[in-house]
């Protein structure tokens, strides 16, 4: 028997891993099942190279509750350790073993799964343990050795007699962590942590039905025998070949990610790099809705199949987080911080890597369907058009995908947006108005107008919005965006053929004197317009750059007039060509005068959405008694 203190550079190091160095108690089972599947598979990659001479066969992990006996143990079938080597690797904290084997087999390990960044992960184990044993038996022909440590520096490490190869771990569990004996816990670590492990493991038993037998009595009982019960899939979708999936593997592999997703995902991307950096994975457009709400279901970060976190910001870049999916990277350590990740060169090149690898996805599958992919728009739209804004590579390759729709429901990219507008919609000074819409019903009558005149109008309606077509203004010369609300559409695209107007300058400075006596002058600017006789005779507007301005500052940024607090303000348009317009002039009566300008007022609030309450009710009121 030897004994002997820990070669550890602190005294006591155990209360410093309780406190520090995992701030997460439950990572201790991830730890214990990393390093049992790094021990097997570091048996499969020597087996496999002829290093060791012994059959790899089918081995399992296995994780047992003894409940009475306060113990939990974790059973591997992988390398197993002389007394020397538990010596060298449990006692001198120096190696984490997995570093030293890959440095060793560096030619031949590169693609042998083995995780190798755990260094203390083994002692772990003392965060919910009062006492750790370990009972181990190499692969070489040499003695069993079981070592046992208390929690103290102080450990004993002897011969036994263990016959079958591996290791196993006995945690005998603290007073103060007795939740790690419940079955359900340790069900729901598994699970979290090492759902997609490489190598099957086992907790407990299920009943599986047996098949029918074809000669079977009418009374017949289905019968049942017990099973292990491997929680894990040893080999999920993101492990193979794009070539080897079909679309339903793929569906099938997102219900087992998200067992609580209901929506089919739109249409995944697989990822699959190994130049500079390894890094595999599968992402799945969800159905989005337009309010942004919190994902509860993120993308999951892994390493070697082992899961590290779903807080993926800086690998992932902002604007893809709204997607699901999974990435496994054996290039980014395991206990990872915020800071470290995004100073890590790797990370940011990973980062690159997803953004562009989505571009060119996006842009095949407008290529390839292009009437599927306008079927899904308004489903993925708020991811790219975020990504636009936010992501300037994404934003290069955009044009090639980002899609336009007019309220019929035609989409048009940006250039053919151009083209299909130029020759109607550029104006007198040679700018090319977009006009757009952001809700069809309430815009109704502005959108009508625009059509009469044979114009095609957009609806664009995420609230995002305005920030999109300021930076699309910015970077496209002589292209303007104008909602059809902003003003009347003569204004909007001005032509050089401008209406006359039937009253003179005179009748117009009376008309307009007598409707700012009347109309709330702290919400209405009176404005004076030749237009079309059959057109609206008042009509409400809202100048476009107030409005974007306001809008910008409510979603954040453009804020700095600090606009989200600004009183409405809006123009009241007067056509001077329709028949009101003369009534009113013509009207002696001043009551009648008044009811005319405040009737005109109201339906054009009306048409905006803007009447409400106490003056909607008179309006109807009083239109009513117009109907005696």
């Amino acid at each position: 028997m030897s004994s002997g203190k820990i070669n550890v550079s602190v005294e006591n190091i155990f209360p410093l891993i309780k406190k520090f160095l995992y701030s997460d108690h439950e990572i201790f089972l991830r730890e214990l099942i990393s390093n049992a599947t790094d021990a097997t598979l570091k048996l499969k990659h020597l087996t496999s190279i002829g290093e060791a001479k012994v059959e790899y066969g089918n081995p399992k992990i296995e994780v047992k509750i003894d409940k009475e006996g306060k113990k939990l143990h974790i059973i591997d079938q992988g390398l197993g350790m002389t007394l020397e080597e538990v010596e060298k690797y449990i006692n001198q904290i120096a190696f984490s073993g997995a570093e030293e084997f890959l440095e060793k087999y560096k030619d031949t390990a590169k693609d042998s799964g083995v995780i190798g960044h755990f260094g203390l992960g083994f002692y772990s184990a003392f965060m919910v343990a009062s006492k750790v044993e370990i009972i181990t038996k190499s692969y070489k022909d040499e003695p069993a050795a079981h070592w046992s440590c208390d929690g103290s520096p102080e450990f004993t490490l002897v011969p036994t007699d263990k016959k079958e190869r591996g290791t196993e771990i006995i945690l005998h569990i603290a007073e103060d962590s007795l939740e790690f004996l419940e079955e359900g816990k340790i069900k729901g670590l598994l699970t979290k942590y090492n759902k997609f492990m490489p190598i099957p493991i086992v907790f407990g038993t299920k009943q599986e039905t047996l098949p029918k037998p074809e000669d079977a009595p009418e009374d017949y009982k289905t019968e049942y025998k017990e099973v292990e019960n491997i929680i894990n899939n040893p080999n999920p979708a993101w492990t193979k070949q794009p070539s080897d999936l079909k679309d339903e593997d793929y569906k099938s592999f997102y219900r087992e990610l998200y067992p609580m997703q209901f929506d089919e995902p739109l249409f995944h991307i697989h990822l699959n790099v190994d130049y500079p950096f390894n890094l595999t994975g599968i992402l799945y457009f969800p159905k989005l809705a337009a309010d942004l709400q919190i994902q509860k279901d993120k993308i999951q970060l892994y390493q070697n199949q082992v899961f590290v976190t779903d807080n993926v910001d800086g690998i992932v870049p902002e604007f893809l987080t709204m997607l699901k999916g999974v990435i496994d990277s054996p290039d980014i350590p395991l206990n990872v911080s915020r800071s470290y990740l995004q100073a890590d060169g790797n990370v940011k090149k990973i980062s690159n890597y997803i953004t562009r690898k989505v571009s060119d996805k996006l842009k095949s599958l407008f290529n390839e369907n292009r009437a599927d992919f306008e079927a899904k728009w308004n489903d993925i739209k708020i991811v790219l058009e975020y990504g636009m804004l936010s992501e300037p590579k994404f934003y290069e390759k955009a044009g090639d995908f980002v899609l336009y729709p007019s309220i019929d429901e035609k989409y048009y990219t940006l250039e053919e947006l151009k083209e299909q507008l130029k020759a109607t919609q550029t104006d007198k000074d040679g700018k090319l108005v977009v006009l757009y819409a952001s809700n069809k019903e309430a815009q109704h009558s502005y959108i009508e107008a625009a059509k009469e005149k044979g114009y095609e109008v957009l609806l664009l309606d995420s609230p995002i919005v305005s920030h999109l077509i300021q930076k699309l203004e910015a970077d496209n010369e002589n292209l303007t965006f104008a909602r059809v609300d902003g003003d009347v559409i003569e204004k909007l695209i001005q032509k050089d053929d401008a209406q006359l107007s039937k009253l003179s300058d005179e009748e117009k400075e009376s008309l307009k004197s007598v409707i700012e006596a009347i109309v709330p002058k702290e919400k209405y600017s009176v404005q004076l317009e030749a237009m079309e006789s059959k057109s609206a005779p008042f009509l409400i507007t809202q100048p476009e750059f107030m409005r974007r301005m306001k809008e910008m500052s409510q979603t954040g940024g453009g804020g700095m007039f600090g606009m989200g607090n600004f009183p409405e303000m809006y123009n009241l348009v007067v056509n001077t060509n329709s028949e009101l317009a003369t009534s009113i002039l013509n009207t002696e009566n001043e009551e009648v005068k008044a009811g005319l300008v405040k009737q005109a007022l109201d339906l054009a609030k009306l048409s905006q959405g803007l009447l409400k309450g106490e003056e909607l009710t008179s309006f109807v009121k009083r239109s009513f008694e117009t109907l005696r």
